[in-house]
């Protein structure tokens, strides 16, 4: 089996980081603050995507991606933690399957955070926004991932806390399953897929089961 991973929502809490950059961007540039939950709205979407959603002009768009990023970097991991079992389940997932990270956030900084966090060594790869010219729903970013793979006879799985995953796993014609830990909702994750859970803790319990059951 190859399980691919979210990370936002999914791996790890980050909402403290992104909300705080954010904000952090419209006051260096003078621009009228969104709402906290305007960009909770928006997260998994790539940095310009949401940035231009928020109101920014297109001429704009580049100079507070910088900026956020420029920030980032400095509060990335003391701003950033694990979900409640999270490490449980990568540890777990690990034990059964190949692992890997697909993520709209810019591998260079989500491989440092996972290494910070002491979880890179179980993945085979993390793709992130840098390596694809088209992100999440795309299908591509997870095609990218499963070239690290040998594919054959393996059941592959997405798990996901947004619709942008599901619909890339859908696009890529693998398995998807939603988790409510971050922040899309039961209701808009099931029109996407029919596996959900509370998080991705009892999405990899899911996923043993079916392991052993195959197995039997």
């Amino acid at each position: 089996m190859i399980i691919l991973f979210d990370l936002d929502g999914t791996i790890i809490d980050s909402n403290e980081a992104i909300l705080s950059t954010f904000h952090h961007a419209f006051e260096v540039h003078r621009f009228t603050q969104p709402s906290d939950e305007a960009i909770e709205e928006l997260i998994g979407y790539p940095l310009d995507i949401m940035f231009a959603q928020l109101g920014v002009q297109e001429n704009q768009v580049w100079d507070f991606v910088d900026t956020y990023k420029q920030r980032y970097r400095t509060i990335f991991k003391e701003k950033t933690s694990l979900l409640l079992g999270a490490k449980e389940a990568v540890i777990e997932a690990s034990k059964f399957a190949s692992l890997g990270i697909v993520t709209t956030k810019t591998g260079e900084y989500s491989t440092i955070l996972m290494e910070h966090l002491g979880l890179m060594h179980y993945f085979d790869v993390l793709i992130g926004r840098e390596h694809v010219e088209d992100p999440k729903p795309s299908a591509e970013p997870i095609l990218k991932a499963l070239e690290h793979f040998n594919r054959e006879d393996k059941e592959i799985w997405m798990i996901g806390d947004t619709k942008l995953d599901l619909l890339s796993a859908h696009n890529a014609n693998i398995n998807s399953i939603g988790v409510l830990s971050g922040y899309d909702d039961k209701t808009i994750l099931k029109k996407y897929t029919k596996y959900i859970f509370d998080d991705v803790y009892e999405a990899i319990l899911f996923l043993s089961r079916k392991t052993t059951h195959l197995a039997e």
